[in-house]
């Protein structure tokens, strides 16, 4: 299997790995007030199958280690498993029910720009868990007892009910849809993703934060510029949509870099001392390209698959004896 964009994996994998534009200076275009211009469509679909943590056959290598030719190796190989697995997704390979043509699914030609997505610390990890994290998952995990995955429309995620992603995962590409538009105005930059359709309207001026009583599904987030980079501190998160077991504690930091005339790099730092023990951050690359413009995600499927899957859940109840009710 030939690896496509040798070239472009070659650039992107260098800037995003050494952390900074390589050779001829640039700089960053204004706009017509004077900030930074990021505006543009871009997409991140390039990053799927990007292992979050470092995979275990990596282990005791560093970021530093991949130079182009490793990464031109490691991306044959995820190319090729992504194939291989498309036939069966949504069932298995004794039970195909699979979720569409292979050719639908925009992570068979990814062309990966890092070995894996979490930048701090160093070993590629997500750092443990607190013990007040474990206990908040235990009471979780008690509080389910007993319950099934579609007992009703609120065990269902808010992503499989058509709602949000959340921050930071809104900027992680997921199946398909992975474009992303940036849109500014004096004192504002408005951030919109395909997939379920979330928008970001971020102020730039200085204005507080929220009261911590008001909570938000993509929380409340507040921009600044520090050099070209625009910096997106996020708090308020709402407690349905707290990301991987934090708390309402939980502050993420992005940051926009512009490295060239067509790539951003973007990273999330996540902060909450109550859930894990030191902060942590992933990175990855957005593209800018004007083929990915964002279409309407009007979720039909998601919305009739919910209703679907409580009137299944609900049948098979009926099928069986009620056991102890």
């Amino acid at each position: 299997m030939r690896v496509r964009s040798v070239l472009g994996l070659t650039v992107v994998g260098a800037l995003m790995l050494a952390g900074g534009p390589a050779a001829q200076p640039w700089k960053v275009p204004r706009t017509p007030w004077g900030d930074p211009d990021l505006q543009g469509i871009y997409t991140n679909k390039d990053e799927n199958n990007t292992p979050f943590e470092r995979p275990p056959d990596l282990a005791g290598k560093r970021l530093s280690d991949f130079g182009p030719k490793e990464m031109e190796q490691l991306v044959r190989q995820r190319l090729e498993l992504a194939a291989k697995q498309a036939a069966s997704i949504g069932g298995t390979s004794d039970n195909d029910t699979g979720a569409g043509p292979p050719h639908w699914y925009e992570h068979l030609d990814a062309v990966n720009a890092q070995p894996w997505l979490v930048i701090e610390p160093d070993d590629g990890m997500v750092p443990p868990l607190t013990p007040a994290a474990r206990e908040r998952a235990a009471a979780r995990q008690a509080a389910r007892k007993g319950r099934g995955p579609a007992d009703s429309y609120a065990d269902r995620s808010l992503y499989d009910r058509c709602i949000s992603r959340g921050v930071p995962d809104v900027m992680r590409p997921i199946i398909y849809g992975a474009s992303y538009d940036i849109t500014q105005a004096p004192g504002y930059v408005v951030v919109r993703n395909e997939m379920i359709h979330d928008a970001r309207v971020i102020p730039l001026d200085g204005r507080r934060q929220l009261s911590p009583g008001i909570r938000m599904y993509m929380g409340d987030s507040r921009g600044h510029w520090e050099g070209d980079t625009l910096v997106v501190v996020t708090t308020n998160i709402h407690d349905a949509m707290l990301y991987r077991g934090a708390s309402s504690n939980l502050k993420v930091t992005e940051r926009f870099t512009p490295v060239s005339s067509t790539v951003i790099s973007w990273t999330a730092r996540m902060e909450d001392p109550t859930t894990w023990e030191r902060p942590w951050a992933i990175r990855m690359p957005l593209k800018r390209d004007d083929t990915q413009a964002i279409f309407e995600f009007g979720c039909h499927e998601g919305n009739r698959g919910l209703e679907n899957i409580l009137r299944a859940a609900r049948a098979e109840e009926a099928r069986k004896p009620a056991e102890g009710r």
